[in-house]
């Protein structure tokens, strides 16, 4: 068995594959708390401008 063949080839896939996956779920998690602390703050000023007409 050559030695090429115990590289870093197959873990190199995987950082490429799981990479998209991270990001991915990054995102979602900023967005997540971007999104909640949005709805904090502007949902009761909403309410109220929707109540008053």
């Amino acid at each position: 068995m050559e030695l090429t063949m115990l590289g870093s080839e197959p873990l190199a896939g995987f950082v490429q594959a799981a990479t998209p996956v991270g990001l991915v779920l990054v995102e979602s998690l900023v967005l997540y708390v971007g999104y909640g602390g949005l709805s904090r703050f502007a949902g009761p000023h909403v309410k109220e401008a929707l109540v008053r007409e």
